[in-house]
């Protein structure tokens, strides 16, 4: 079941994963480098027995893509041995990590804040695990959404904010946890409802346990990202579906930066549903005029420039007799460094298309994500030091418009609101070092790069 459900959210890390199993006595993990199906074959469940497993899909965002920072990660402590996976960044990792040193005498065998996390917990003062939840909520700064194993309990929490998603589902029986609703439904099992900012969930002998830490305020602060390119289309976030909040943002894209042209098409596969609200709302016809090869990853997440280039030049075939001589409006979901962007229009270029009108249904990305997405450095990014004319003349356009901010948060609204726009408008929701990179805790000395 872990597997599977690894299976469905491998979009979100594409690095390394893993699962650890408990069987009410012993604990187990295997992890390794690479895609889930790769890393597991039978021999590689025999040892995961039991009734409860937590697994992880990693996607760098503090410490490198190396096999010592794949997840679950497995600490040990004055409460015993537990495993830990988590969605998010420690931002006081640093700051926590000597804490852990010279007050517990921990040891560190990865360069991740995830195990920072696993060690507090596993150390953290309390008489149950739910106070030891909430020792570390008034500990951590930054966005975790998290699980953990002992030998006999299973949990679960979410960050006063609420920065990165989490759901809770029924499954014969039993309950699932995962980073997404899509997870649930390849497994079968029914969606009860997303973890509320601050909540944590204990699961053991003797049943199902939510508590709600006294210090969340009440603030909401969901990355409002996932909802633009990160999540899938079939999940549910903030109470919406996300492929119908992607479409609506095309609809408004389409108010905000109207063009005279013969067909909208979108880059696959993110900003499909966005290229068909732009056609919709615009009356123009949709098209598909990309095909994407669907055994090339998320260009955007693979830790390594190189490694996105080669990507983006194997990723994407135009459909030149469904483009040639077109006017054409180019839907995109976001433009980060502006890697992907000038490959994509040159290949329409020479599929012959007449004009190329680039629309984007996020805003321009001008500051680093320091909550759980790796959008590199300031410097990286093209929007932070091009204005909009710039990046138009860069990518090779005709046009370019970018959905404005309050555009964005009128669809996205949700039933509760509150969402992390930090990267478009430099509002984070916690206080941040600005110069904090994802290899923190490299720099500073500590941590295995063997």
């Amino acid at each position: 079941m872990a597997f599977f459900g690894l299976f469905a959210l491998q979009h979100r890390g594409q690095e390394s994963a893993g699962i650890a199993a408990a069987n009410g006595e012993t604990l187990n993990v295997h992890t390794d480098m690479g895609l889930v199906t790769q890393i597991f074959r039978e021999p590689d469940f025999y040892p995961l027995t039991g009734n409860m497993a937590i697994g992880h899909t990693r996607y760098s965002t503090m410490g490198s893509s190396l096999l010592c920072n794949a997840q679950p990660i497995l600490a040990e402590g004055i409460q015993g041995k537990l495993a830990l996976a988590n969605n998010g960044n420690i931002i006081n990792a640093s700051q926590l990590k000597a804490q852990l040193q010279d007050e517990w005498n921990c040891t560190f065998s990865s360069t991740t804040d995830s195990e920072v996390l696993a060690l507090l917990l596993a150390n953290a003062s309390g008489a149950n695990w739910e106070d030891r939840l909430f020792y570390c909520m008034r500990q951590v700064e930054g966005a975790f959404s998290m699980v953990a194993l002992t030998h006999d309990t299973l949990m679960a929490a979410r960050d006063p904010l609420g920065i990165r998603p989490m759901c809770i589902g029924k499954l014969n029986g039993g309950w699932v946890i995962a980073s997404e609703s899509c997870a649930l439904d390849h497994l079968g099992a029914t969606y009860e409802r997303e973890l509320e900012p601050g909540e944590v969930i204990i699961i053991d002998k003797q049943g199902f346990h939510s508590a709600t830490w006294t210090g969340a305020q009440g603030r909401r602060a969901l990355c409002v990202f996932e909802l633009i390119y990160f999540a899938r289309p079939d999940s549910i976030l903030d109470g919406q579906l996300v492929h119908s909040v992607r479409q609506e943002l095309g609809a408004q894209l389409a108010r905000e930066h109207p063009v005279d042209a013969d067909m909208v098409i979108g880059i696959p596969d993110s900003s499909t549903a966005a290229a068909v609200g732009y056609a919709q709302e615009s009356g123009i016809p949709y098209s598909e005029g990309l095909v994407k090869n669907r055994y090339v990853g998320r260009t955007f997440i693979e830790p390594e420039q190189r490694l996105r280039d080669l990507g983006v030049r194997q990723k994407f075939n135009p459909l030149t007799e469904v483009i040639k001589g077109k006017r054409l409006v180019v839907v995109d979901d976001s433009i980060v460094r502006g890697t992907t962007t000038p490959h994509v229009v040159s290949l329409l270029r020479r599929a012959g298309a007449a004009e190329i009108h680039m629309r984007v249904c996020a805003p321009p990305i001008k500051n680093p994500c320091y909550m759980g997405v790796d959008m590199a450095s300031r410097q990286e990014l093209i929007a932070a030091n091009q204005s909009v004319e710039e990046i138009c003349q860069t990518i090779g356009a005709d046009t370019l418009g970018f959905l404005a901010v309050d555009g964005l948060m009128k669809v996205v609204g949700g039933t509760r609101g509150g969402f992390c726009d930090a990267c478009f408008t430099g509002n984070y929701p916690v206080p941040v070092q600005l110069e904090l990179t994802k290899l923190v805790l490299e720099e500073n000395g500590s941590g295995t790069l063997d």
